[in-house]
C-alpha cells in the first residue's frame, strides 16, 4: 500500500512546488482535481487532453520525484436537475475518463451525484426518510429514471478506457452508504466502486471496518480516502446526524472533521487498513485534510504522523509459518 495525499489541501502551491513538498513529507502517491468542487489548481484537463507532449511532460514531473497519480478527481452532480450544471458535470467526467485513461491512471473519482424529485425540479431532492410514502415514490423515481440509467452508460464508458470509477460515499449523494453503493454497482457493473472515505461512515453511524468488510467482499473498493470525524454526542442528541449547522459552527455542531488521529486513534485506524488488506486493496490511502482546528500543514503532518506507523507496505506472500 502506498500513502498519499489528495492535493485540493495545496491548491495555493503550483504543480511543481506541491510535488516537492509532498515528495519531502515521504508521500508516495497524489490524487488531482480535475474540475468541480475539487477545483483544477494542478491540472488543466483541456490543455492535456489536446496536447501528447504535454501529457508526457505532466507525468515526468510526477514520476521524477518518485510519486504516482492514484486518481484523477472531479467530484460533482452530474444528475443535477437544473441542465446547465449537470451538463457540466457530465463533461467534466467525460473528460477526465479519456485523460486518465491516456495517461493511464486507472481511477477517477467522484460523487453519484443526485436528482430533484420530478422532470421539472430546480434543486436536488435527498431523502433520507422511509414514511411518509411521498420519500419513497421520489427515491423510486429517482433510481430508476435518472440514477441508474446515468451509471449504466458511464461505466461501459469507463470500461471501455480502462478505468474503474471511485464514487465517494457521501451525505447528500443518492449513493451514500454500502448498500447504495452495492445497488448501482449491481445495477451497472463492476466499473462502479467506492471512493471509501470513513469519516463519511461515522456520522452516518456505520462502523467503517464493516463497511470495508461489506465492499471488499464484492471487489469493490477502488480508491481510500482517510480523513477523520469526532462525534459531539450532546449535540447530536439535539441536532440528530442529519445536523444542517454550519460547518464553521463547529461548538455547536453534531459531528465535524478532524485531522487522521484526532477523531479516532491509531488502533482504529490499523484496523481499517488491516481491514482493507484481509479484502485485497494494496492501493492507495489518500488524505484528505478538512479539519477547522488546526492548519493544512499541521494537520497533513499529524495525519501523516498516524498512518505511516500503522500503513501495510509489504504482502506476505506465503504464510511460512503453516
Amino acid at each position: 500500500m502506498k500513502l498519499g495525499v489528495f492535493t485540493v489541501l495545496f491548491s495555493d502551491k503550483n504543480l511543481e512546488e506541491m510535488l516537492d513538498h509532498v515528495a519531502a513529507k515521504g508521500i508516495e502517491a497524489v490524487e488531482l482535481g480535475t474540475g468541480g468542487y475539487p477545483g483544477d489548481a494542478h491540472l488543466k484537463v483541456d490543455e492535456l487532453l489536446a496536447d501528447e507532449e504535454k501529457q508526457k511532460e505532466f507525468m515526468e514531473k510526477i514520476t521524477s520525484r518518485g510519486l504516482i497519480v492514484s486518481a484523477l478527481s472531479c467530484h460533482a452532480n452530474p444528475l443535477h436537475p437544473q441542465r446547465k450544471i449537470a451538463e457540466e458535470a457530465d463533461a467534466l467526467f467525460t473528460k477526465t475518463v479519456k485523460l486518465a485513461s491516456k495517461l493511464e491512471i486507472p481511477v477517477v473519482n467522484t460523487f453519484s451525484g443526485c436528482p430533484g424529485d420530478h422532470e421539472n425540479a430546480k434543486y436536488p431532492n435527498w431523502p433520507i426518510a422511509a414514511w411518509p410514502n411521498d420519500f419513497q415514490e421520489i427515491l423510486t423515481w429517482q433510481w430508476e429514471e435518472k440514477i441508474i440509467p446515468y451509471w449504466k452508460e458511464k461505466a461501459a464508458f469507463a470500461e471501455a478506457h480502462d478505468i474503474k470509477i471511485g464514487l465517494e460515499l457521501h451525505g447528500g449523494f443518492s449513493v451514500h452508504t454500502p448498500a447504495t453503493m452495492l445497488r448501482l454497482r449491481d445495477a451497472c457493473g463492476k466499473a462502479l466502486g467506492a471512493n471509501l472515505d470513513p469519516s463519511h461512515m461515522w456520522w452516518q453511524g456505520i462502523d467503517p471496518v464493516e463497511s470495508i468488510k461489506l465492499l471488499g467482499r464484492e471487489n469493490a473498493i477502488h480508491h481510500f480516502h482517510a480523513k477523520d470525524t469526532i462525534i459531539d454526542q450532546p449535540n447530536v442528541n439535539r441536532n440528530g446526524v442529519t445536523d444542517m449547522t454550519s460547518y464553521a459552527d463547529m461548538q455547536n455542531r453534531a459531528w465535524y472533521f478532524r485531522t487522521v488521529g484526532f477523531g479516532h486513534d491509531a488502533k482504529v485506524w490499523a484496523d481499517m487498513i488491516s481491514a482493507l488488506r484481509l479484502y485485497g486493496y494494496d492501493y492507495v490511502v489518500s488524505i484528505e485534510h478538512e479539519d477547522g482546528l488546526m492548519s493544512i500543514d499541521e494537520g497533513f503532518t499529524k495525519a501523516i504522523s498516524t498512518l505511516n506507523p500503522v500503513m501495510v507496505k509489504e504482502s506476505v506472500g506465503d504464510m511460512w509459518w503453516t
